[in-house]
């Protein structure tokens, strides 16, 4: 720690990724700053392209990233842990639901959770506006742009971020998903180039929600203040509130990060349970469940329809500037949120981890979509909107101020929900800087202050350079093209990933090529009696030293010897509360075996047979646990002689040899 400390700032980067990136989102800014209508004009032509050339890809890849994580937690492979066998779950399930919506939504929800129904009910892409069914789909629509394909490709890039750097010990980076495709080169000009993607991607997937925020704050003020909602009040409000993500980012994870994640939930929920009480809460009910059918049973039509037997250009216009924006802003989103999402779902298995990422929160975004949704249709329907229709068609971010303006206390819940978007503004800019600056810093090196003021500032700065370019439709512009890049890049994700998960099959199957039991041998007319005394006693912690120091430490030294003798590379870590035996075998997967010290509170039976007097209530007994490159494999040795270790490390390495080959078949 002191070495990494003295080394110099400038070598904590990781300089390809770095310089590469920040020369790109540099050019950009430039670009788009300088020459402000040239870069409409382009950007214009660029979302032109992507609709009518590859929109069928953008689909195409959202609906096979949801097959793809459904598929894993319905196999084998679902009991796979993220992280090694005896791993647990950092966080408990309260906690890790609550961080899997604060990373997964915010300032969208609020931009979007009134105005979306509102413009498909006003405006639908075919039938008949104002009407019930209008209303039905436009709901329905609603819920397939924040349903499980959101959720579905932050679970790719999440599952194979967790499971090949908590599992295999590879940085927590995009290209270490690439590794069963091309080895250490992940390393190299092709890892470093998979990784400047992701960072460009995340850049302008923040820089849009930040883009959304600020056009959504400034109307908030103007409605509250009757501030000018000006381009030069837009740019201010990013310079400050950038200025407050700045000081979160140097704050860190739990400094500033974790209380604001916190406090945005517990407003979030204040709003969304004032809408639901005063608002026409039966109706609410009522529709929450249709809604989920009607999405349910519409998911796979609308998730390949691309309009093309219909002639005309609405829908597909419609359809670029809707669903194929939905689909690149999540794309182009998956490397910051899952990144996060991997940080705490260490533990987890494939299975529990998938349920939990599509299901849950998608489940609180229902609720929000339908309580502001459905109350909006609601006053439509009823004539008692007011001119909320035509002020949501001219300018979609002052949608929720006109909506509350309807409820009771409409300044003060306007209030609250302007200070909400403020903190994810803050929450996105500043969870974004860390993960760019997790992307662009060494393996294992904590990076200097200045680079995540740097990355911070930057988003700042784009954020301006896309409201200077055209507002919303920069921003969607934005979305889509740097999303198209990275959807090929996790194409090749999802294969790395079954790549991988199918050596995982095989070394569990070579893992019951053999049976760990020990042979006992004759030790006299006391051996077994010396076998049950070990079963039923309660080791403590020094014994388990001492036993590791007396007898596994020289069985894995002359099981190294011995190898060493037939030209192996080998070689004995001893510490303070494990040892371990790594033979090496260049490029094919290492042979790890070890034994480790581990507490547990010691059975009932126990304490009434060995509890002693003057000791406490709650016992604790001590094992010498086995470990492979896995994992903890959960067997005690506790007991076994020298020859007997040496036995189960040659059975250890015999089933890691028989994995070898099946592997290479």
């Amino acid at each position: 720690m002191s070495e990494n400390a003295d080394q110099p700032t400038v070598a904590k980067i990781n300089p390809p990724v770095f310089f590469g990136s920040a020369v790109v989102i540099l050019a950009f800014v430039i670009f788009t700053v300088s020459m402000p209508e040239t870069a409409n004009v382009v950007f214009g032509h660029v979302q032109t392209w992507i609709i009518d050339t590859v929109g069928w890809f953008y689909l195409l890849a959202m609906g096979l990233f949801v097959v793809f994580t459904l598929g894993l937690a319905f196999s084998k492979s679902g009991d796979i842990k993220l992280g090694p066998d005896h791993s647990e779950p950092d966080f408990s399930y309260g906690s890790w639901f609550a961080m899997l919506f604060s990373a997964g939504m915010g300032i969208g929800l609020m931009f979007y959770g009134v105005a979306e129904p509102v413009f498909h009910f006003t405006a639908p892409p075919v039938g008949d506006a104002g009407t019930v069914e209008a209303a039905r789909e436009a709901m329905k629509t609603t819920f397939f742009h924040w349903g499980i394909h959101a959720w579905g490709v932050y679970a790719v890039v999440a599952l194979a971020l967790a499971y090949f750097s908590f599992r295999h010990n590879l940085p927590l980076r995009i290209s270490s998903a690439l590794y069963p495709l091309i080895g250490k080169r992940i390393h190299g000009p092709i890892g470093h180039a998979v990784d400047i993607f992701a960072v460009f991607g995340t850049m302008f997937g923040v820089a849009t929600s930040l883009g959304l925020g600020v056009l959504q704050v400034s109307s908030g003020l103007h409605y509250l203040f009757d501030i000018d909602n000006s381009l030069t009040t837009q740019v201010i409000l990013i310079a400050i509130i950038t200025g407050l993500a700045t000081i979160s980012v140097v704050m860190g994870l739990d400094g500033g990060i974790r209380r604001l994640s916190e406090l945005n939930l517990g407003l979030a929920l204040a709003l969304m349970l004032f809408v639901l009480c005063v608002g026409p809460t039966i109706f609410l009910l009522q529709t929450l469940i249709q809604n989920i059918g009607g999405y349910l049973s519409e998911v796979v039509d609308k998730t390949f329809n691309m309009f093309a037997y219909i002639p005309e250009d609405g829908p597909s216009e419609w359809l670029g500037g809707w669903t194929l924006f939905y689909w690149g802003w999540w794309i182009a989103w998956s490397p910051f949120v899952g990144m996060f999402i991997a940080r705490v779902s260490r533990g987890r298995t494939i299975r529990e981890f998938v349920y939990g990422v599509l299901f849950v929160p998608m489940g609180f975004t229902f609720m929000w979509l339908t309580f502001f949704g459905d109350s909006a249709l609601h006053l439509l329907m009823t004539d008692a909107a007011g001119n909320l229709a035509e002020a949501v068609s001219a300018d979609a971010s002052v949608a929720l101020f006109k909506f509350l303006e309807l409820f009771p206390f409409g300044s003060v819940t306007s209030l609250l929900a302007t200070v909400l978007v403020v903190t994810f503004f803050v929450t996105s800019s500043d969870s974004g800087s860390l993960v760019i600056d997790m992307l662009t810093s060494k393996e294992g090196d904590e990076s200097p202050v200045w680079q995540r003021i740097f990355w911070a500032v930057s988003e700042g700065f784009v954020a301006v350079a896309l409201l200077m370019a055209g507002g919303l439709g920069a921003l969607q512009t934005a979305s889509l093209a740097s999303a198209l890049p990275f959807a090929i890049i996790l194409m090749f994700v999802c294969y790395g990933l079954l790549k991988a998960l199918r050596l995982e099959g095989v070394k569990q199957r070579s893992m019951q090529h053999l049976s760990n039991t020990p042979g006992h041998t004759a030790g006299g007319a006391r051996s077994w009696q010396k076998r049950v005394q070990t079963l039923v006693e309660t080791p403590q912690q020094k014994n388990v030293e001492q036993y590791l120091s007396d007898v596994v430490t020289p069985a894995l030294s002359d099981v190294a010897k011995e190898f060493e003798a037939q030209g192996l590379d080998v070689r004995v870590n001893d510490e303070d509360d494990r040892s371990y035996l790594q033979v090496s075998h260049g490029d094919e997967i290492d042979f790890i075996y070890g034994v480790r010290v581990r507490e547990y509170a010691a059975p009932a039976f126990a304490l009434r047979n060995v509890k002693r007097k003057g000791t406490s209530d709650v016992e604790r007994q001590y094992r010498a646990e086995v470990f492979l490159r896995e994992g903890g494999q959960t067997y005690d040795l506790m007991g076994y002689t020298k020859e007997q270790v040496i036995g189960d490390v040659l059975d250890q390495y015999e089933k890691h040899m028989h994995f070898l080959h099946m592997a290479r078949n």
